[in-house]
C-alpha cells in the first residue's frame, strides 16, 4: 500500500510506525525522543560482540550499571535516556524498555547465501564456526529485538572505506535484507 502514497504521505504514515530502519545513529536517537511521552524509557542496546562501533561512540567494552542504566531518571548521564551508554543483551534480557534503538554490528550480517556469525579478535573479525556459538549470537540479536515495548529503531552503520574492519560491505547486506522485510526507511 504504502508504494502508492507519495514521498510526503509515506514520511507522514511511518512517522506513526512502531518500527524504523536508518544509516544515521544521530536520526535513530531523534526519533526515539521525539516518540517517548512522560515517562516512557528508551535506550540503545547492542550486540555483545558488536566491538567496531567504538567510532559511533559506542563502546561494548565500557561497563554500564544496569540499575543506573534502566532506573536513574533523565537528568542522570547514566541513564538510558542519555543515549550514550548501551547495554547488551546480557543487562536487558528479561527486561523491556517502552522504545528500543538495536545498533547492529558486523558480527551477524546478512549475505546473499543467508546469515553469517563474526567475532571480533585483535584488529579483524574471525568467522564462528561453531554452531553453539553461530545459536547463541542469533539469539542475542532475537533479545535485543525484542525489548521495545512499543517501538524500535535499528540502525545499521554505513561502514568506512578507509576502515578495513568497518567497509561498508560488511553492513550494506544486512540493511537492504531489513528495508526488504518492509521496515520502514527514516
Amino acid at each position: 500500500m504504502t508504494g502508492l502514497l507519495s514521498p510526503a504521505a509515506r514520511r507522514s504514515y511511518y512517522s506513526n510506525t512502531l518500527a524504523a530502519l536508518t544509516r544515521d545513529l544521530q536520526t535513530a536517537r531523534r526519533w526515539l525522543r521525539d516518540k517517548a511521552r512522560g515517562s516512557e524509557r528508551y535506550g540503545i542496546v547492542v550486540s555483545s560482540q558488536a566491538e567496531r562501533l567504538k567510532p559511533h561512540a559506542l563502546d561494548v567494552k565500557t561497563p554500564v550499571n544496569p540499575v543506573h542504566w534502566f532506573l536513574n531518571d533523565r537528568d542522570d548521564v547514566r541513564s538510558s535516556y542519555y543515549l550514550e551508554d548501551v547495554a547488551t543483551e546480557f543487562h536487558v534480557q528479561g527486561l523491556e524498555l517502552d522504545w528500543v534503538c538495536v545498533v547492529w554490528d558486523a558480527d551477524f550480517r546478512f549475505k546473499p547465501r543467508g546469515w553469517e556469525h563474526w567475532s571480533f579478535r585483535r584488529n579483524g573479525w574471525q568467522r564462528i564456526r561453531s554452531a553453539e556459538r553461530q545459536r547463541y549470537l542469533k539469539n542475542a540479536y532475537r533479545v535485543l529485538l525484542t525489548r521495545a515495548r512499543q517501538g524500535m529503531v535499528v540502525v545499521v552503520p554505513r561502514g568506512d572505506d578507509e576502515d578495513p574492519t568497518r567497509p561498508p560491505t560488511f553492513y550494506d547486506d544486512t540493511f537492504d535484507y531489513l528495508a526488504r522485510c518492509g521496515m520502514p526507511l527514516l
